[in-house]
């Protein structure tokens, strides 16, 4: 009974995103997601370049990325993109520093896609607990939003080439955080993504060897199969479902399934939490299996936490308090104390 109604909730707030969204025209913008190709017509000429981006280990890297200036005011910090789009709100990063006393740990947090807020409650609770908090804005998210726009269509969406591209600005745009984090003095930084956040977290983790752990709450490997098979992705599907198969998505967004980098993620030195909901309808389990098995074969051994509830309310008591108690390897008090301290400030 209990779980039905869970279920209906999960609907309900699912149904609140589709107000806002509004389908968008199919497009590769090839030149996009790799700007050096020139303008090759066609799917297949994207997905060979998508092909050839998963083989190279320098497409996450940001080139000539010596010069970092971050403008820092109060409780801001922003700092110019690396990828520069034709939205100007988008080409300045911004992010919400929420600091604790020490510069031992930092934890940089990415959002779930459409985010509506930041998570201040979470940050609160760890810089309470000598964690800096960092929650850096996705492209096109809060202070990066395209004028006009109701949601954050330009970040994932039927256009094949914007959506890699506004990923890849998202990793750029972290590592450069992580950076300036490291040069403030912080000893160990780590990061922790919420649903699309999590991706980008897993692949700065997957590409930047100074994150010593990552937590990646309601995540999968395959974006293309997530937005193929998921509820909140519906409107874009109705896009790309007649212009391509399944295994055409697959290919052209390749450089961003996470399987594609598990053996990254699987080195000696990352600590990895992975929290998944057992009822989630926008990453649907199966996927995230996948992703789990893919990081086992690669020989990495992920904390794995699995929560008989939705993708939205993970966010309701007592889940959400079993996710951040997942975190206490961040703290250094024990995981016990961690959960009940949570669930006080969460209250």
């Amino acid at each position: 009974m209990y779980h039905s109604w869970l279920d209906r909730w999960d609907e309900r707030r699912a149904e609140r995103g589709d107000e806002v969204k509004r389908r968008t025209d199919f497009a590769l913008d090839t030149e996009l997601a790799f700007p050096s190709s020139g303008h090759p017509a066609g799917i297949e000429a994207f997905c060979n370049l998508a092909d050839q981006a998963v083989e190279d280990p320098t497409y996450f890297d940001e080139p000539g990325n010596n010069d970092l200036v971050v403008e820092r005011k109060g409780d801001w910090a922003k700092f110019p993109s690396g990828i520069y789009t034709d939205v100007a709100e988008n080409n300045l990063v911004w992010a919400k520093v929420t600091e604790s006393r020490s510069f031992d740990k930092a934890l940089v947090v990415f959002h779930h896609w459409n985010a509506s807020a930041r998570y201040q409650q979470i940050a609160n609770f760890f810089s309470r607990r000598g964690i800096t908090v960092v929650e850096m804005a996705l492209p096109y998210h809060f202070e990066r939003s395209r004028s006009g726009a109701d949601y954050a269509d330009y970040m994932l969406s039927p256009n094949l080439g914007r959506t890699v591209q506004s990923v890849r600005q998202a990793v750029w745009d972290g590592r450069k955080l992580i950076r300036w984090l490291k040069g403030q003095g912080y000893k160990e930084v780590s990061v922790l993504g919420m649903s699309l956040g999590s991706w980008v977290a897993a692949l700065i983790a997957a590409h930047d060897k100074t994150v010593a752990k990552a937590a990646l709450f309601l995540t999968a490997g395959s974006l293309a199969d997530m937005v193929w098979t998921g509820r909140a992705t519906r409107t874009i599907c109705e896009s790309i479902k007649p212009a391509i198969e399944l295994d055409d998505l697959r290919r052209a967004w390749g450089p961003l399934n996470l399987v594609n980098h598990a053996h990254h993620l699987a080195r000696d030195n990352l600590e990895l939490n992975v929290v998944l909901a057992k009822r989630d309808k926008v990453v649907l389990p199966e996927l995230s299996e996948r992703l789990i098995q893919g990081l086992k074969d690669a020989g990495a051994e992920p904390s794995i936490l699995e929560l008989n509830c939705g993708h939205y309310s993970l966010s309701m008591p007592p889940y959400i308090v079993s996710a951040g108690g997942s975190l206490a390897g961040l703290t250094k008090r024990g995981p016990e104390p961690l959960i009940k301290r949570l669930e006080r400030a969460l209250d």
